[in-house]
């Protein structure tokens, strides 16, 4: 019998017509609706290699490497699979703007969804389905959460996506930590040259003393991304490579 909970109240989408057609109806997700993606450089591959040994991952470096599509997809490959233990992707980010989210109009659903964009953008390139993030989302595969609303909560049964991780200060990382809950393992993502608080709060990122915690941990491998395992597009390499020459200078 498979270790996951049936779903059978789920209303069945069984192609991408329909699915564009109901738009965010509930569907019922499985493996083989998610397309294959191969490591394309060898950081990729060593990330892909340690996760199949169901290590929990932290991914940081240069921007473009796809250390959040990495990670959403090895979790998805889970997810889906009927064999795992696992229910639900969790993806947390800390919404940075948030200190001046009154600003932003409508509801704070609305605003938050802002930033999931990103993630609908991986959903649709992964699913073959339309509207697969928002199908997803309503039938309870992929839950999105700020940082800033997880003190008493407990993920089991979970895989946990935490993106951008260089906007948050430790107290944030270290309730995610932990909220880490049965059966459940984590995925953290993101890049110290991206740091998007602002200049007063930007010492306070909790990342590095972070990584440093849990590098001394046998159940995290962590994996460093370079300028060389850019794939974003070539343009971006290029540019990424002539800012770290400039700021080395």
């Amino acid at each position: 019998m498979s270790k996951k909970s049936k779903r059978s109240s789920l209303e069945i989408i069984v192609n991408n017509k329909q699915a564009q057609e109901h738009g965010a109806a509930k569907k019922k997700f499985n493996k083989k609706d998610l397309k294959y993606v191969a490591p394309i450089t060898d950081t990729q591959r060593t990330v892909v290699d340690a996760y199949a040994n169901d290590m929990n991952m932290f991914l940081y470096g240069s921007a473009g490497c796809g250390k959040t599509f990495l990670g959403m997809y090895m979790a998805l490959n889970e997810v889906l699979d009927n064999e795992t233990q696992y229910d639900k992707l969790i993806i947390i980010r800390s919404a940075v703007a948030s200190r001046d989210i009154g600003f932003l109009p409508g509801t704070e659903e609305e605003k938050m969804a802002i930033y999931e964009q990103p993630y609908v953008a991986i959903c649709n390139e992964l699913i073959k389905y339309g509207k697969s993030y928002e199908n997803m989302k309503k039938s309870g595969y992929i839950e999105f959460m700020s940082s800033s609303f997880l003190r008493g909560l407990t993920f089991d049964h979970a895989i946990i996506l935490v993106d951008e991780t260089q906007n948050m200060k430790f107290e944030e990382l270290n309730t995610i930590m932990t909220r880490l809950g049965y059966q459940s393992k984590i995925i953290f993502a993101g890049d110290t040259s991206q740091n998007d608080l602002t200049k007063s709060n930007r010492d306070q990122s909790g990342m590095v003393d972070f990584m440093n915690i849990i590098g001394s941990m046998k159940d995290f491998a962590s994996v460093k991304f370079n300028v060389g395992d850019i794939v974003r597009s070539d343009i971006v390499k290029r540019y990424i490579i002539a800012k770290e020459k400039y700021e080395n200078k």
